[in-house]
């Protein structure tokens, strides 16, 4: 699938002194996104709609890819996969302009500002795909990952009680929030931020 936003990919950008090199995921990627996946605590795969820690259900992400209905860019460094986004269009026709976005960073680049950029290249190539809101979905003790979505823009939509269950059993509430594309970039331009990302 692509997109006037690809940003010519694979790309290299210099993230507080880690070269990260951006590049869209392909059909040959599912050996590293499944031992991205692995890796992380369980706690992050929660809001998830598949467990992407099952070869099945990286199967079914690349099929996503190969039907153009999901795209996604894959955050290297240090010779392995630190993160990724996605942003997935689903299956309901009736929603074309809506398309969920899911971002995953490694445990050892957090805080460095990882999830912010691969949340940039998600809206810039949401942009270009003509979708105009994008939700995520996280557990609400999840807080330092609301605090980055929040500080972008994004605001809660809804709340559901006890909507995911742990592999311990325990319940724990899903936030869903929301952005609209349009006006994130208009804020990301008005910053100067579209244009550094695109040098």
């Amino acid at each position: 699938m692509k997109n006037e936003n690809s940003r010519n990919y694979p790309r290299e950008v210099d993230l507080k002194g880690t070269r990260i090199t951006l590049r869209e995921m392909s059909g040959n990627d599912g050996s590293v996104a499944l031992a991205f996946a692995r890796a992380l605590p369980a706690h992050d795969l929660l809001f998830l709609r598949r467990d992407i820690t099952k070869p099945e259900a990286i199967d079914v992400w690349l099929s996503g890819i190969a039907r153009g209905r999901i795209f996604s860019v894959l955050a290297e460094a240090g010779g392995k996969v630190q993160g990724y986004a996605t942003v997935d269009r689903g299956e309901l026709s009736w929603s074309p302009h809506v398309a969920e976005l899911r971002i995953l960073v490694s445990a050892e680049m957090r805080g460095k500002g990882l999830g912010r950029l691969l949340t940039q290249e998600a809206f810039a190539i949401a942009l270009g795909l003509g979708i105009e809101k994008i939700v995520a979905q996280m557990t609400v003790d999840q807080k330092s990952a609301i605090e980055v979505f929040q500080g972008m823009g994004f605001r809660p939509e809804a709340l559901l009680r006890d909507q995911v269950k742990d592999r311990e059993g325990h319940k724990h509430d899903l936030l869903i929030l929301a952005h609209e594309v349009a006006r994130f970039h208009a804020q990301q331009e008005a910053y100067g931020v579209t244009k550094a990302l695109e040098d």
